[in-house]
Parts: structure tokens; C-alpha cells; sequence
């Protein structure tokens, strides 16, 4: 009897551990910001550069290296910032219809405001996919967040 005590307060005791981690990590999973910006619907970012006029003065740009954008080949993504000196930049590239992974390179700082980072997207089975990208900016205490939108693989 005493060792089905001590097996149900060892599983009591790793659900809660399970659970703390969790909670501790899902800033890290599921960013939180202060601020959310939404980018111009019309900008394509297979197209070009996209910028967004921030509320409260600035301005931030997401430009991919590479046009169209690869599949399962790095390339160069940039972020420049204008009005204010970050102390983070972030992209999180998210499958919008499917879950791709985790995949949010920190960039880094350049100066001048540009940041830049390595990127990877993965492939999709059908090889169309729409991706958002959210630039995730740190300044100061406040988070900023900006969500573009893209296709890639033929759309």
C-alpha cells in the first residue's frame, strides 16, 4: 500500500513540474506583445521590402534577401528599423494552415538600425504554403509586434 502512495505522489509531483515548465516557457512558444501593428494588406513580401509607419513615431522594414522566397535554402532576411534603436528583433515564421516547427532566428544588430539573420523555411508536402511572418521587437519594457503575411511554393 505504501508503494502505490509513493507511485501516485511521484506522478502527482512530475504533472506539476510538467506544468510549471510549461507555464515558465510559453512566453518563449507564445510571445506576448504590448503593441501589435498590422502591415499594409497590399505589400507582398515576395515581391519587395514592406514597411509599417509605427503609432508612435518610427518605422520598421522586413525585407527578404531572396525573391522569389526559397524553400529548404537559407537566405538572407533583414529588418531596419528607423526612429528607435531596438534591444531585440526577432522574426517568427509560422505555417498559417499547418504547424511547421518553431522557427524564430534572433537577428542580429548590424547598426545604422538594420538587423539581419540567416533564415530556413521548411517545405510543405504540396509545396504551396502560407507563411506568417511576425517581427517581434524589443524596446525598452515594451514588445512589438508586426505580422506579415506571405505565400510561397507557386501560389
Amino acid at each position: 500500500m505504501n508503494k502505490k502512495i509513493l507511485i501516485d505522489a511521484i506522478g502527482v509531483l512530475l504533472i506539476a513540474l510538467v506544468v510549471v515548465v510549461g507555464y515558465k516557457l510559453s512566453p518563449l512558444l507564445l510571445p506576448k506583445a504590448d503593441l501589435v501593428v498590422q502591415p499594409d494588406a497590399a505589400c507582398n513580401l515576395q515581391h519587395g521590402p514592406c514597411r509599417v509607419a509605427l503609432p508612435d513615431g518610427g518605422s520598421v522594414e522586413l525585407l527578404m534577401g531572396t525573391l522569389p522566397i526559397p524553400l529548404v535554402r537559407p537566405f538572407e532576411a533583414r529588418v531596419t528599423t528607423q526612429g528607435f534603436a531596438p534591444s531585440r528583433v526577432e522574426v517568427d515564421f509560422t505555417g498559417i494552415d499547418m504547424n511547421m516547427g518553431y522557427n524564430r532566428p534572433r537577428f542580429a544588430d548590424r547598426g545604422n538600425g538594420l538587423h539581419v539573420a540567416e533564415v530556413t523555411l521548411p517545405v510543405c508536402i504540396t509545396g504551396q504554403m502560407d507563411w506568417q511572418a511576425t517581427v517581434l521587437i524589443e524596446r525598452g519594457s515594451q514588445r512589438l509586434a508586426i505580422p506579415f503575411r506571405f505565400a510561397s511554393g507557386g501560389h
